[in-house]
């Protein structure tokens, strides 16, 4: 087997990888299972955050009367879901 080129220099800076060097690269997913376990390497490939929603929200920009953004900011913290509340019951009442 030849010899390969360490990947760092003396100072411990990373080289100039090579085309060679691509490719004999390997997704972690490959390589970790084999390095540290499958269930560790399972715990560290997890997607991470919260998972996605069926039916998410959309962010919007809206212009209100200030005197509505009182009222509903007058009833306390939730107001935006409150807001949205009075929307989907306006909505519904329309259709």
């Amino acid at each position: 087997m030849s010899k390969r080129k360490p990947m760092t220099n003396e100072e411990g800076e990373v080289r100039a990888l090579t085309a060679a060097d691509f490719r004999r690269m390997r997704p972690a997913r490959e390589v970790l299972p084999k390095l540290i376990g499958a269930k560790a390497a399972a715990e560290l490939l997890r997607p991470r955050g919260r998972p996605p929603k069926e039916n998410p929200k959309a962010q919007v920009t809206l212009r209100l009367d200030a005197e509505v953004v009182k009222h509903f900011k007058a009833g306390g913290p939730g107001w935006q879901t409150r807001i949205n509340a009075a929307l989907r019951r306006a909505a519904a009442k329309a259709r």
